[in-house]
C-alpha cells in the first residue's frame, strides 16, 4: 500500500467527523461563522505544519501553479460555505451523500481535463457511486 493511501485513509478517517460536529456547531452558530472558526483553526494547523517542515510560502504565491490554486481556493470557498449552510439547514444523512457527489465530479473532470486514464473498472467505480450516493440521501 503506497504511502498516499495512508494519507487518503487519514483524511477520509478525519473528514467523517466534520459533518456531524458542523451540523450540532450550527444549531447555534450561523454558518458562515461556523466555516470561519472551523477554517481559522484550518489554516493555524497548516502554519504550525509549514513552521515545523521549514516550508516558505514567498516563493510559491507566484509560481506559474500558483494560479490554479488560487481557483481552487475559490471553488474551496463556495464550495465550504454551501456545505456548511446545507449542513446547517437538513439532515447530514442526505447532505453528505449529495455532498460526496464531488467524488464522482473530480474523478470525471480527472478524465476529460487531465487525461487521466479511463477504464471499464473506473466507469463502473464512478457509476456505483452515483448509484450509493442516490441510495444513501434519498
Amino acid at each position: 500500500m503506497g504511502n498516499y493511501v495512508l494519507w487518503a485513509l487519514l483524511a477520509c478517517i478525519a473528514y467523517s467527523f466534520v459533518p456531524p460536529l458542523v451540523r450540532v456547531g450550527t444549531r447555534e452558530i450561523p454558518s458562515n461563522v461556523a466555516a470561519f472558526i472551523s477554517n481559522f483553526v484550518l489554516i493555524v494547523i497548516i502554519f504550525a505544519v509549514l513552521v515545523y517542515n521549514s516550508e516558505s510560502l514567498a516563493p510559491h504565491v507566484t509560481a506559474n501553479g500558483a494560479i490554479y490554486l488560487y481557483l481552487a481556493g475559490a471553488c474551496l470557498g463556495v464550495g465550504i460555505l454551501s456545505y456548511y449552510r446545507a449542513l446547517e439547514l437538513g439532515p447530514v444523512s442526505i447532505v453528505v451523500p449529495i455532498f460526496a457527489m464531488f467524488i464522482v465530479g473530480g474523478s470525471v473532470i480527472g478524465f476529460v481535463l487531465l487525461d487521466e486514464p479511463v477504464t471499464a473498472r473506473k466507469i463502473v467505480g464512478v457509476v456505483l457511486g452515483v448509484v450509493a450516493i442516490y441510495l444513501i440521501s434519498v
